[in-house]
């Protein structure tokens, strides 16, 4: 299996200030500098241990790419290391190494030498290649009459052709067709679970949390925060709506998941509670229960539109249904400092057994990144569990109807 470790590495490109000045530091005697260094990535340092799988998100522009580039060697870093062991596979652009004016087939070859496989190797996995790919007679047209997606099939196919002990992703999963995006997250699965080491980049939210065990914020250059995904990608998401005056605060709960609570603070919920059919507050409630999401705001700070927003996530962090009053129709005008509002929100728990929790977002639209007055995730939590109704199994709770005819 394989590791990665990643030490102080960091990133400059020289900057000069006129073509003279480059001449100068190439021509001249002595050790004057003519150049003054813009640093992309600074201090890098985290371990991707065996087996495990790690993503890295932040904004455009953080150094996401770059930093990949440095750990495949495709890049010189300007300061620290990179040790890896075992076999590694890297998807970072689409179609890096394709020759255009070759044939699919062709840059197969080229691309899986590149791998470290012999020729004898590439033709007994041909077969499957093609089959994975699903790009037809195209295979044996030239590469630039190809779209995007199905430079993205063919390479994804060569990359994970033989299991790697390591394997690097970039965004290219990000384009093509869904189909083939779940395909290719299948194939991501399997080989975790028979060891194979991954590092992945990628802004799906839901793929990081789902695959991931670990995560890795980069902002500006720098490593911002290393840790559980959830509650990385909860500070990332706080960072999108930065503003000044706006604070993001991270707290350690007592079941160990760490909260992000961010905003500006004209406003912030006080209270917030799910009360069940018995009209009473509970942690744990049935399948299928009708309930009331009860939530208290207090307005410190006159606000001209204000909207309430929730989404319910699993175990796993992900959002399985979410709204606001925005689209609800239903946003609070000209509200004065002072007030106090409550938020009674009725449904019918129609998930399947586990834990879940809730975000809540207090806005003046339809998303945070306008005016984010308090966004707040795992306001609570709670656990559902299966006491009246007959076995299934799945997230949701669809209750059949079934007609059996002879």
């Amino acid at each position: 299996m394989g590791q990665i470790r990643v030490v102080g590495l960091g990133k400059a490109y020289k900057q000069y200030g006129n073509r003279w000045k480059r001449l100068a530091e190439w021509v001249l005697p002595g050790d004057r500098r003519w150049h003054e260094l813009t640093w992309v990535l600074r201090d890098i340092s985290f371990t991707v241990e065996p087996g495990e799988a790690v993503g890295i998100v932040g904004m455009n522009g953080a150094g996401k790419s770059t930093l990949l580039k440095m750990i495949t060697g495709t890049t010189i870093p300007t300061t620290g290391s990179v040790n890896m062991s075992g076999r590694v596979a890297a998807l970072l652009e689409l179609g890096m190494g394709f020759h255009p004016d070759f044939t699919g087939r062709q840059n197969v070859f080229m691309a899986g030498q590149l791998l470290g496989l012999t020729s004898e190797e590439i033709k007994g996995l041909m077969p499957e290649i093609e089959a994975f790919a699903e790009i037809g007679k195209y295979i044996d047209r030239p590469a630039r009459l190809y779209s995007s997606g199905m430079q993205m099939r063919l390479a994804f196919s060569v990359a994970t052709a033989r299991r790697p002990d390591i394997l690097i992703v970039d965004e290219a999963l990000s384009v093509g067709d869904a189909y083939f995006q779940h395909k290719s997250f299948d194939r991501i699965r399997q080989y975790r679970e028979q060891g194979t080491t991954l590092l992945l980049v990628s802004h799906d939210k839901s793929a990081i949390q789902a695959i991931c065990d670990r995560a890795v914020l980069l902002n500006a250059g720098e490593l911002a925060m290393e840790g559980e995904p959830e509650a990385v990608m909860d500070y990332y998401n706080a960072m999108l709506a930065d503003r000044e005056n706006y604070y993001i605060q991270q707290t350690v709960q007592p079941d160990g998941r760490t909260q992000t609570v961010s905003g500006s603070g004209e406003a912030e919920i006080f209270d917030i509670a799910l009360i069940n059919q018995e009209g009473v507050r509970a942690e744990v409630i049935d399948v299928g229960e009708n309930v009331v999401l009860s939530i208290k705001v207090r307005v410190h700070k006159d606000v001209p539109k204000l909207v309430l927003g929730y989404g319910i996530k699993d175990r796993l962090g992900q959002v399985i249904y979410g709204t606001n009053t925005f689209h609800t129709d239903q946003v609070l005008m000209n509200v004065k400092g002072g007030s106090e509002i409550l938020f009674d929100i009725k449904f019918p728990a129609n998930v399947g057994e586990g834990n879940y929790s809730v975000q809540t977002a207090i806005t003046s639209s339809d998303t945070h990144l306008v005016d984010n007055y308090e966004w707040r995730d795992l306001a609570l939590v709670f656990s559902v569990v299966n006491m009246s109704k007959i076995h299934f199994a799945g997230s949701s709770w669809i209750e059949p109807t079934i007609e059996v005819t002879s």
